[in-house]
């Protein structure tokens, strides 16, 4: 299996440090609706992790929550009202629409507030050794501001390309930032009035973006990580200055073996973002076009190719997906005819998929296998054993292959099993409690028991 390194620029054979693969894929700011551009990528690393786990490597997914910013603190000033309800119920509202569109859940989502005290500690690292630097109550603020000396890094700009003289010519200083040089970046905020705020060795502050994902990575998955996801958009700023402060940390390299970009979502060939006003959101997304048919829509297109939203390329992708849909539903002959076979298409798939997870021929794939299936009946030939196939190989890039309207209708009453199943369990039941979890595999729901829990996905 290939998969595309940014860091190096070309095409590397995917081979895990250790006997669980790692992953980790920056997480959403919560302060607002999440958007189909989200939803891309997501979908996009769940088919990373999907295929991981088809091919046989064992994963251990992680994805974080930014849930400080000063977009969620305007927000929470807005409404008046804490910021941390204004992250819970964007938070809320994102997961039940990864549900929706049938991404695997995250093993752990650990979030920046929650983080503080491996934040501190990570911070006065650097300063220890001399990458950090720490500027006493600048104007306006009530604590010490911290920032990350850019130059204390000499192989600093390695992932984006970028020469730091260009980066400091084209910094800015905002207002009250005391830095040593335009280029540095905030790793400790000094708290302003009435900002929440946590306390620190440099007095009241909250943690600058980039610090939370190294802070979070290390302490979930080790000072080296295998995968490291996100959008082309976090190339630079954010993953640089994730690689200079983790390095310069923890003095292991690399920080990340191989890192994965998505390309934008756009619209009318503007990325789509909150900022520029032209989102879609993904509850939008899914009423007009169902989890299958935006899932579609983006695994036609090769995930570090830009993909540009149009109506008629999502109604495209909804016909598509009720294609497969009723090439893997649709009753058979009966008859004991010769069946079709699904192993030249079941090669072809995972050969395109080993080639950095093409998508477009893998689905290709599966088109000329539901043809082959609908030929096949036609002719009275047995189907089973390829619709079966078509179903898993479906569901390795995320498809449900169900009726639209039947995963959002049917996912409060599973909630109800989940949580009879967990009552069971604990009231040492087991026969019972197996029961459950045998008849929700039989409807292709499949549990995942963990620390925090029991989450339920289309398998």
């Amino acid at each position: 299996m290939k998969l595309y390194n940014t860091m190096n620029r070309r095409l590397e054979e995917f081979s895990p440090a250790g006997e669980v693969a790692t992953m980790y894929v920056c997480g959403i700011t919560p302060y607002d609706h999440s958007h189909l551009g989200h939803a891309m990528s997501y979908m996009i690393f769940d088919v990373v992790r999907r295929y991981l786990e088809f091919s046989g490597f064992k994963l251990r997914h992680v994805q974080n929550y930014t849930d400080i910013d000063d977009r969620i603190i305007a927000r929470a000033n807005e409404r008046g009202v804490l910021f941390d309800q204004v992250a819970q119920g964007y938070i809320d509202e994102f997961e039940e629409e990864m549900r929706a569109l049938n991404v695997t859940p995250a093993h752990e989502y650990p979030r920046a507030t929650h983080e503080i005290p491996g934040i501190l500690e990570m911070t006065q690292a650097l300063i220890a050794k001399g990458h950090a630097y720490v500027v006493a109550e600048p104007p306006g603020a009530e604590g010490g501001d911290v920032y990350f000396r850019v130059r204390s890094k000499s192989d600093y700009g390695k992932l984006s390309g970028r020469d730091v003289d260009s980066m400091r010519a084209g910094a800015r200083v905002d207002v009250g930032e005391e830095k040593e040089d335009p280029a540095d970046f905030a790793l400790w905020k000094g708290a302003k009035p009435a900002e929440p705020s946590w306390e620190s060795p440099w007095g009241p502050g909250r943690p600058g973006w980039h610090i939370e994902c190294s802070a979070m990575s290390s302490r979930l998955l080790g000072a080296t990580i295998d995968i490291h996801g996100g959008g082309q958009d976090l190339i630079f700023p954010h993953h640089e200055n994730e690689i200079a402060q983790s390095e310069a940390a923890t003095g292991q390299k690399p920080f990340v073996r191989y890192w994965l970009h998505n390309g934008w979502l756009t619209f009318n060939e503007e990325k789509m973002s909150k900022s520029l006003g032209n989102i879609i959101t993904i509850r939008e997304g899914l009423e007009r076009y169902g989890a299958d048919g935006l899932r579609v829509f983006v695994l036609t297109s090769h995930y570090r190719a830009p993909l540009n939203y149009s109506e008629e390329a999502l109604e495209s992708g909804k016909r598509a997906a009720e294609r497969l849909r009723l090439a893997a539903t649709i009753a058979g002959s009966g008859e004991a005819a010769p069946a079709v076979e699904a192993g030249g298409c079941r090669v072809r798939f995972i050969e395109v998929m080993d080639e950095d997870l093409n998508t477009p021929a893998a689905l290709a794939a599966l088109f000329d296998l539901a043809r082959e299936i609908n030929r096949a009946r036609d002719e009275g030939r047995s189907i089973e054993a390829a619709q079966a196939s078509l179903r898993e190989l479906a569901g390795v890039l995320g498809l449900t292959l169900a009726e639209r309207g039947d995963d959002a209708s049917a996912a409060p009453f599973i909630e109800v099993l989940v949580a009879l199943r967990d009552e069971l369990r604990a009231a040492k039941q087991f026969a019972l409690s197996d029961g459950v979890r045998e008849r929700l595999a039989g409807l292709g729901v499949v549990l995942e028991d963990g620390p925090d829990g029991t989450r339920w996905r289309r398998g």
